[in-house]
């Protein structure tokens, strides 16, 4: 049986950062799978507010058609690993194969058997954005909301040690003060805390990176390709 190539798009621009993920996606795939990164060629090196989550949607699509048309690569799925999704519809509407998207595929997967949700994150002006991905998605009746961390986001980022510790404060404000029977980790350069995170908690403490890959392979297995965002 053929290798089946998984596409992980990182609408920031850094390339280690693309690394990260693509190594935290490929520790969840199934033998039989492969996955490569692509960096967006343009755009900060982290998303940190809405004008540079709109600019990231185009440069998403175009990293797509590069990809699509590079080296008769054939791709079986296709990741969108920043929060917020950007460029999503486009990359559905274009292509023949199953798209998802890390903040979609973690909040279906966090709401999962009626559960009620919060989302901790590192970045206030993209709380907006955030919040309306819940609504389009039909989940803000468990929707508890989100959690911030303190201080500049990419400052933090760059800190392993201290963005853990302020992403677990965060969570346990979700799961103390707001109820939440499940926290997401909102953001893809926040993988690795991610995936220490959800060792420290009994509470689902939800990465975003793993959990987008599982619903590409329930998608895969179901052979279907979603057109656009529920």
């Amino acid at each position: 049986m053929s290798l089946q190539k998984i596409l992980l798009i990182n609408p920031n621009s850094s390339v280690a950062t693309t690394d990260m993920m693509v190594q935290i996606a490929a520790e969840e795939l199934p033998p039989g799978f492969s996955v490569n990164g692509v960096s967006a060629q343009r755009g900060p090196g982290m998303i940190v507010n809405q004008g540079e989550l709109d600019a990231a949607a185009p440069e998403v699509e175009r990293n797509w058609q590069q990809a699509e048309a590079g080296a008769g690569m054939q791709w079986s799925g296709v990741i969108i690993s920043a929060f917020g999704d950007p460029g999503i519809e486009r990359v559905r509407a274009a292509s023949k194969v199953p798209v998802a998207g890390i903040c979609e595929a973690s909040m279906l997967e966090a709401a999962e058997h009626g559960r009620r949700f919060g989302i901790a994150t590192v970045t206030p002006e993209l709380v907006e954005a955030i919040n309306g991905r819940a609504d389009e998605l039909g989940l803000l009746d468990r929707y508890t909301g989100i959690r911030l961390t303190s201080g500049d986001p990419r400052q933090l980022a760059a800190d392993p040690h201290a963005l853990e510790e302020a992403l677990a404060d965060a969570v346990r404000l979700c799961i103390e003060e707001d109820g939440a029977q499940a926290v997401i980790i909102g953001g893809g350069p926040l993988g690795q805390a991610a995936i220490a995170l959800a060792r420290r908690f009994s509470v689902p403490v939800i990465a975003p990176i793993p959990a987008a890959v599982r619903f590409l392979l329930r998608q895969l297995k179901a052979g279907s390709a979603p057109r656009a965002a529920a």
